[in-house]
């Protein structure tokens, strides 16, 4: 693997896999102590309620140490690049206005934040004319509410903080 390649790393396929690895190690530990206290043997009826999420924690267990003990003993691996930052920066550009949005829907309902998130993205990544992204941002969701709310009659959140559609007479 070349230098520049190197520099422009920002972590190893070694300290993913590592992290992985314990993750899942730690999650079958946490399902097997679980299933335990549910019962994870044969009954006089049958298996227990922790019967089968236990042996598959197992599976998991067994299969996640493997996969450290390989991972801590390549060392070729520590030269190998998991993500460069380029592309890390890439994926961080759309993860954390989809983290913002997932949160705004929850405090301003998800018509207002669809339409807000949909602008953004439009005017950001887009290149568009704001009259243009805010127009199709207000159009979809708009489009959103006409199909859930009134159609199916299926509510969607609608925000806890505040409810910018209530102050409208909307809902």
């Amino acid at each position: 693997m070349s230098e520049q390649s190197n520099q422009n790393s920002l972590v190893s396929m070694r300290t993913v896999e590592i992290a992985v690895a314990l993750m899942f190690l730690v999650f079958a530990i946490v399902v097997m102590q679980g299933s335990i206290k549910l019962g994870s043997s044969w009954g006089s009826d049958g298996p227990q309620a922790g019967y089968f999420p236990f042996y598959i924690s197992l599976i998991i267990l067994i299969s996640s140490s493997a996969t450290l003990i390989q991972a801590v003993r390549q060392k070729e691996l520590s030269n190998e690049t998991f993500v460069d930052k380029g592309p890390f920066r890439q994926v961080l550009a759309v993860l954390i206005p989809a983290f913002f949005f997932t949160l705004s829907m929850q405090l301003i309902g998800i018509y207002v934040s669809a339409a807000i998130y949909i602008a953004f993205f439009m005017i950001w990544i887009g290149k568009y004319a704001v009259w243009k992204s805010i127009a199709l941002g207000v159009a979809v969701s708009v489009a959103l509410y006409m199909m859930f709310e009134y159609w199916f009659q299926i509510p969607l959140p609608s925000g806890s903080l505040i409810n910018p559609l209530a102050l409208v007479g909307i809902q």
